[in-house]
């Protein structure tokens, strides 16, 4: 039986959030930090996103991924934060013990004084949609692609259909166009994007990729390669209208209709997860149900902006070196609930510790559940509103932050309960 190796603050996941948490556990104080990552390289997700748009909130400058991500792993190596790469963690219990295995070290415990979840998150594949149709060749997801494309060099096809507006898709159809491919179109299920309005213009319009909201994909044809889709219009309860087909000839099928955060190990831990995120149900400090086990970036709910995901990730390294060093696991269930009221999904932290709502200003991050113009954020105490904010436009495709200031609850009794609905003007 392999010994049991002790540390402090033990990172799973290399990408973005997982480098952004290390550095900032080792400016909090913590010297025995690890990071494990089952990829061959760190970076994440980041190696190949070669686009541009990253670090314009981080270093006030726009990068492309993979330059981003080197930022970053410049400063864990000078540093001198140690990694393991080509690393599969296999199992985290609740107690913080946890379980991986790689072709250069083998199998390895290590007994975490913290451990900051940092996995990112996976793509919803064609098995969750229930297309009909053959399981032809050329069917992908988007992020699939983006690998082929990106790093290994592969063309895909030669006419595209992508299913989804999320951000990857969007991203995807650009880059496929500047490849020489034809993308015949995006179809989107819903009335609205899920992407970012400014990838809708750079990525669609400026190349005439026609956006078809409202639609989806009903059949896919082709025994061997796929020789092409048909599309439906939906009606306001998202069925396909009779009549309404439409065959598209394409070689290739992009999905981006989604994506998952990787919590099969949180479960494993006994982590709590919530409904609407998928990820972990955590308080302001970024910890989850489970004393000494945070949670950050995409396998806590999926972001919009990688800048985020590191201020995220900082905030969750710097709280592990605190728990760690100075083993103050706080539990749980100490904490004012947060819930999501009329028009509101996913709000992050679901939790608040009930010393910091007076004290310290909480930033909340949700998304709206459909297209809202001049609406009302309202914040309510136990039922009492305490604070309205206006918002000109809302789009589920772009994530909301609010700041919920101490001095909000001034004049109030103990809070048991936040609620955060949207209301029209």
């Amino acid at each position: 039986m392999n010994a049991i190796i002790p540390i402090d603050v033990l990172i799973i996941g290399g990408g973005p959030a997982g480098l952004a948490a290390a550095l900032a556990a080792k400016a909090a104080g913590a010297d025995d930090i690890l990071i494990l990552e089952r990829e061959n390289e760190l970076g994440g997700i980041l190696r190949q996103c070669i686009h541009t748009g990253f670090g314009l909130h981080i270093f006030k400058e726009e990068l492309t991924g993979p330059e981003y991500a080197a930022r970053y792993i410049a400063e864990v190596h000078a540093q001198g934060i140690p990694s393991q790469c080509d690393t599969m963690v296999i199992d985290i219990t609740s107690d913080r013990l946890v379980t991986c295995v790689s072709a250069a070290h083998g199998l390895q415990r290590f007994q975490a004084g913290a451990i900051v979840l940092a996995m990112g998150c996976r793509e919803r594949p064609r098995g969750a949609l229930g297309i009909p149709g053959a399981r032809s060749s050329g069917i992908y997801s988007a992020g699939t692609a983006q690998r082929f494309v990106n790093l290994d060099g592969y063309l895909p096809g030669r006419r595209v259909v992508i299913l989804g507006s999320g951000d990857i898709g969007l991203i995807m159809a650009r880059r496929l166009t500047f490849a020489g491919i034809k993308v015949e179109a995006v179809v989107e299920l819903m009335p609205y994007s899920s992407g970012l309005k400014r990838n809708i213009v750079q990525c669609l319009d400026d190349f005439d990729i026609p956006l078809m909201l409202s639609h989806t994909v009903t059949a896919i044809h082709g025994k061997g390669r796929l020789t092409g889709v048909t599309i439906s219009k939906v009606d306001a309860d998202l069925s396909p209208i009779p009549g309404s087909e439409r065959h598209i000839p394409c070689d290739t099928l992009l999905l981006s209709v989604g994506l998952i955060p990787e919590n099969e190990l949180s479960r494993n831990a006994g982590v709590d997860l919530d409904a609407t995120t998928g990820g972990p149900v955590v308080d302001n400090r970024l910890q989850t149900s489970v004393p000494g086990i945070f949670a950050c970036g995409n396998v806590l709910h999926v972001h919009d902006l990688v800048d985020h995901v590191s201020v995220e990730a900082a905030e969750a390294g710097r709280q592990a070196a605190l728990a760690a060093v100075g083993r103050s696991l706080v539990a749980a269930e100490s904490a004012v609930a947060v819930r999501a009221g009329d028009g509101v999904r996913g709000i992050v932290p679901q939790r608040i510790n009930s010393e910091t709502l007076t004290t310290t200003p909480v930033k909340l991050m949700f998304r709206p559940s459909s297209v809202r113009r001049n609406a009302v954020l309202v914040v309510e105490a136990d039922g009492v509103p305490v604070h309205r904010v206006k918002k000109r436009i809302l789009t589920p495709g772009e994530m909301v932050e609010l700041s919920i200031k101490p001095d909000f609850f001034a004049a109030a009794k103990p809070v048991r309960e936040l609620c955060i609905r949207c209301e029209n003007s």
